[in-house]
C-alpha cells in the first residue's frame, strides 16, 4: 500500500497535533477527513490543512471511500465505539490513549480487533517511542543495572492549564486521574518489566483547587504498585507544577539507577541574571513529546505498508485500564486492592 489517506476524529489539542503530523510530519501519510461536532474545529480543518471532507457525523467519515485509516482523538468514553465502527468499516485504527474505560468493554472490542487482523491496530502509548525512553529500555534488557527493584514516575501537568481543566471537569468525563494521566506511566512500568500489578495503594487530595470534589476529580493522585515479579512503583500524577510540564522517571536495580528527566528541561541553555541561575522547562506534553507523537504516527503508517502489527497492542491498553480503575477504587474506598 502507498500513501495512507487519513480520517481524523477530535481536533482538540493533541487532535490538532496528530493532525498536523499526519498532514505534513509523517511521510506515507495524507489526511483527507475531519470530523468534530464542533462546527469551529471543522472550520479550522478546512483553513489549516484544506480538509476536502469534513463531517459532523463519525459514521458517515469512516464511511467514506476516500479514507484508509482513522486516527482517533475523542474523548475517552467514546473511543470503545469509536474503533469498533471504524474497524467494521474496513479501516486501519490510531487510537489515542486510553483505549477505553469500561474493562468489559474494554474486552468487548478487543474481540472485535481480533476478528479484523488483516487490519492494524495501534495504541497511542507514545512515551514508548521516545528516543530517552526506548534507550533506557534497551538498558535495562542488557542487564546493566541488574534487576529492577522500584520505579518512581512523576507525570504533572502544568499549573497554567488548572483553570481550563476545573471547568472540562464540571462538564466532561475525563476518566479521572489515574485513567487520563497515570495510565502512560503505567503502562511504562508493565513495558520495563514485562510482569503484571498485582496490589494498588492509592490516595489523593485537592489542596490548590478544592472545588473538583464536588466533580469527583483530582489535582493530585499517588499510587504505590506491587508487580508480580516483586517490583514496587510509585506513580505521582498531578496537575499543578508552577514550573512547566514535570514528566520524570528513575528506574531503580540491584547494579544501579537510570534517571530520566530527573529535571525536565526544555533545551541546553542556562541563564545566569539577577534571579540566580535558571534552566527553561518544558511547559506543556506537545513540546516535550513532540518527536515522540511524530515517530509513533510513522510506526503506524508503517505497520499498514508492511502488513504487521505494533508492539504495543489492545491488551496493553487493557491492562492498563485495569491498574488505572483499581488505582480510583483505592482511592475512593481507601484500602488496598488485590487485582486477579
Amino acid at each position: 500500500m502507498g500513501t495512507i489517506r487519513f480520517g481524523i476524529v477530535g481536533l482538540g489539542r493533541l487532535g490538532r497535533i496528530h493532525a498536523q503530523n499526519i498532514a505534513v510530519n509523517v511521510p506515507g501519510s495524507e489526511l483527507v477527513a475531519a470530523c468534530s461536532v464542533l462546527p469551529e474545529e471543522l472550520e479550522y480543518a478546512k483553513k489549516e490543512w484544506g480538509m476536502i471532507e469534513t463531517y459532523s457525523s463519525y459514521e458517515e467519515m469512516v464511511a467514506s471511500p476516500n479514507i484508509d485509516a482513522v486516527a482517533i482523538v475523542s474523548p475517552s468514553g467514546f473511543h470503545l465505539e469509536h474503533i469498533q465502527l471504524a474497524l467494521q468499516a474496513g479501516l486501519h485504527v490510531f487510537c489515542e490513549k486510553p483505549i477505553g474505560l469500561d474493562v468489559e468493554k474494554i474486552r468487548e472490542t478487543i474481540e472485535v480487533i481480533q476478528a479484523h487482523q488483516k487490519q492494524v491496530f495501534f495504541l497511542g502509548f507514545m512515551r514508548r517511542y521516545d528516543e530517552s525512553y526506548q534507550y533506557a529500555k534497551k538498558v535495562v534488557e542488557s542487564g546493566e543495572i541488574g534487576d529492577l527493584t522500584v520505579i518512581r514516575c512523576y507525570g504533572i501537568d502544568p499549573a497554567s492549564g488548572m483553570e481550563d481543566f476545573v471547568r472540562f471537569a464540571a462538564s466532561s468525563d475525563s476518566g479521572g486521574i489515574f485513567a487520563d494521566m497515570s495510565i502512560h506511566d503505567i503502562d511504562l512500568v508493565r513495558w520495563f518489566t514485562g510482569s503484571e500489578v498485582k496490589k494498588v495503594w492509592a490516595l489523593g487530595n485537592n489542596i490548590a483547587y478544592p472545588q473538583l470534589d464536588a466533580v469527583g476529580e483530582l489535582e493530585t493522585g499517588v499510587a504505590m504498585l506491587e508487580l508480580e515479579n516483586k517490583v514496587i512503583a510509585l506513580l505521582v500524577a498531578g496537575r499543578n507544577a508552577a514550573h512547566g510540564y514535570h514528566v520524570e522517571t528513575e528506574l531503580m536495580g540491584t547494579k544501579g539507577t537510570i534517571s530520566l528527566a530527573h529535571h525536565p528541561e526544555k533545551n541546553l541553555v542556562t541563564l545566569f541574571n539577577q534571579h540566580g541561575i535558571v534552566r527553561p522547562t518544558s511547559q506543556n506534553f506537545p513540546e516535550r513529546f513532540k518527536q515522540a507523537f511524530i515517530d509513533e504516527m510513522k510506526e503506524f503508517v508503517a505497520c499498514i505498508q508492511e502488513k504487521r502489527q505494533p508492539e504495543v497492542s489492545a491488551n496493553d491498553g487493557l491492562a492498563s485500564t485495569i491498574v488505572a480503575n483499581a488505582c480510583a477504587l483505592s482511592w475512593e474506598r481507601g484500602e488496598l486492592i488485590v487485582l486477579g
